[in-house]
């Protein structure tokens, strides 16, 4: 399907003016935000109005054989929107499954009923998610297109599924909305996204905007379960889920094998669940579903703080599940909050050590959310009788920073405050730029975190000659981790080290329970920074993502895995990156792929971005 013009440029004078943009932004060799705008502004559409970056690259593309343009990717470059989006080396789509019945009855959760539990209908994925009745296809595939039509590859893919308990959904849906999310990646086409820009498909059976009811947090007459149950059940004559969203796992299977060479691989997939509902048979089905990452929420580390808020959950709960999900491989990324109900903000930070003190814990990334008060959250009755108030913005900032500092090399902190609506949360806290805030606090000090965020490379040259490898060992509740890092050491005093790529490493103290990795090593993560590089592209650009340095990850951690006496090294793989691990060395058996260490062996093949 040829590429065509938006509606915008389709008249004469549109392509003229967009040519002009095109040849002046080609022309210039140093182009900020600033000029990129005079230039845009300079050559209007027809009739008033600046063109959108996606009308410019979409003109770019439909003009590229007629001008003979020649380096589609670096003009990208220069006009790429957000391009943070992307500089962690992998493109995130979040998709949010449909609102069900949720098995937690936490004091602070929000309870929109036009929404899965937890989440807002103003915040913005969810008005994507909601825009699309939450089919995991459109979803998918409208995050990809707007992705592509903004300047960015889509080769590799985070797939982030949100929303509710997802250990709580039968697990047919659950296998159906993961198999359409890799329909939606197998289907995606750079020509086809060009050419359409946006998607729309036949509606789900259930439209949750004619959902009426809202619940009262103060009152709490009709919950959230009863008003969502019972909406389903008279849309789907008494069910819960529609023959429409099931699948099986032979469907799965097709489709992940499909993904394994397609346009937009999935290189991660992420799934978000509770501690309390993670036993052995459901670590296995996640990683049958293709998961590498487990988004888990924690909340605390205090078992009075746990029931205070109804959490429903000890602490021995959250450490037997991250032991489980530690022991299979899986990644961890926890969710922290202070401002709980019972805590104090000297309270919090001794909390928030405890993170890392304690073995059982030790998360891979972290997201900090200190609790907001949303109207239909039965914290409002707490609120109401005087025994929870939110933080002032000082206590918050005193917590944030104490927090930051506390965070060892080997974690990523990936959200500080949870991105609500300001008009959503009836008092507390509404800025939500605050680790930004808490790191300008930190630099004033003189101290900065240490966390992977910080030190990420993104859009920073690399220097291959002067790389080094460092190593960080820790013990955790099922053994001993390495963290292998490539970091680049600054060459200003007042610059920092640069985060280029990292590994790591689990050597277990014990068999795991699940046979096929009972003796094995395991590589829980492997990636590669820098701006998303297309899948088998060179390396004359001299990018992060090739250099190699992922195999000579693997090389060393196999020597050390080696040299503490294993003969097997397993690593858990995502399906869009099985056939990297293949040509390492690694081989395919039902969950994991394997390398024998029995023998030394080099191997090579393309970059890698997440495991």
């Amino acid at each position: 399907m040829k590429p065509q013009f938006s509606p915008a440029a389709s008249t004469p004078s549109g392509e003229r003016a967009l040519l002009a943009i095109i040849q002046a932004i080609e022309s210039s060799d140093e182009l900020d935000a600033r000029r990129l705008d005079r230039i845009v502004r300079q050559f209007p559409k027809p009739g008033g109005g600046a063109f959108s970056k996606s009308d410019i690259i979409r003109a770019y593309r439909t003009l590229a054989d007629q001008h003979q343009f020649q380096d589609e990717r670096a003009f990208r470059a220069k006009v790429r929107m957000k391009p943070i989006r992307t500089a962690s080396g992998v493109s995130p789509v979040t998709v949010l499954t449909k609102p069900f019945p949720c098995p937690g009855r936490c004091v602070f959760c929000p309870s929109d009923v036009r929404m899965p539990k937890s989440y807002l209908s103003r915040e913005p994925g969810a008005q994507r998610a909601a825009q699309h009745r939450f089919d995991p296809y459109y979803q998918t595939l409208s995050r990809l297109y707007a992705f592509h039509n903004t300047g960015h590859d889509v080769d590799k893919v985070e797939l982030i599924v949100l929303g509710g308990t997802w250990s709580f959904y039968p697990e047919p849906y659950q296998v159906w909305f993961v198999k359409r999310c890799f329909d939606a990646m197998n289907d995606f086409s750079e020509r086809r996204a060009t050419a359409e820009g946006h998607v729309q498909g036949p509606p789900p059976p259930v439209d949750f905007a004619d959902l009426q009811e809202e619940v009262d947090g103060r009152t709490r007459e009709r919950s959230y379960n009863q008003i969502v149950s019972g909406f389903l059940g008279e849309q789907l004559e008494g069910r819960l889920i529609d023959n429409s969203e099931e699948a099986t796992w032979q469907d799965l299977q097709e489709a992940q094998k499909v993904n394994e060479r397609a346009v937009a691989r999935c290189v991660g997939l992420v799934l978000e669940t509770r501690p309390d509902h993670l036993d052995d048979d459901e670590v296995v089905r996640l990683r049958r579903l293709g998961a590498t990452k487990v988004q888990i929420g924690i909340q605390s580390l205090s078992d009075e703080i746990l029931e205070a808020n109804k959490r429903g959950h000890d602490v021995a709960a959250t450490r037997r599940a991250i032991r489980r999900l530690r022991a299979a491989g899986f990644k961890l990324h926890v969710h922290w909050m202070p401002n709980l109900v019972g805590a104090t903000p000297a309270g919090d930070i001794e909390d928030f050590k405890r993170l890392f003190d304690d073995p059982a814990i030790r998360p891979d990334e972290l997201k900090v959310y200190p609790c907001s008060l949303i109207e239909t959250a039965e914290l409002m009755q707490f609120y109401e009788n005087g025994s929870w108030q939110p933080y002032s913005g000082e206590e918050l900032l005193e917590i944030l920073t104490a927090s930051l500092l506390e965070v060892p090399p080997y974690c990523r902190v990936t959200r500080v405050i949870r991105d609500i609506p300001g008009d959503d949360i009836v008092t507390g806290n509404k800025t939500t730029n605050f680790r930004e805030v808490a790191e300008r606090e930190l630099a004033q000090r003189g101290q900065r975190s240490r966390d992977i965020r910080a030190r990420e490379i993104r859009n920073h040259p690399v220097d291959p000659e002067r790389l080094q490898l460092d190593r960080v060992e820790y013990e955790t509740s099922t053994g001993k981790e390495f963290f292998l890092q490539w970091i680049q050491p600054p060459t200003d005093p007042s610059d920092h080290e640069r985060l280029v790529a990292f590994l790591r490493l689990a050597l277990p103290r014990e068999p795991v329970s699940i046979p096929e990795i009972a003796d094995a090593a395991m590589i829980r993560e492997v990636h590669v920074y820098g701006v998303v590089v297309s899948i088998g592209g060179g390396a004359s650009d001299g990018r992060s993502q090739h250099l190699g340095l992922g195999r000579r990850l693997i090389d060393e951690a196999a020597e050390i895995a080696r040299q503490h006496g294993f003969q097997n090294l397993a690593v858990i793989s995502s399906v869009g990156t099985r056939d990297y691990y293949r040509r390492q060395g690694f081989v395919d058996q039902e969950l994991y792929q394997h390398r024998s260490l029995v023998s030394s062996n080099d191997f090579s093949g393309d970059p890698v971005a997440i495991t």
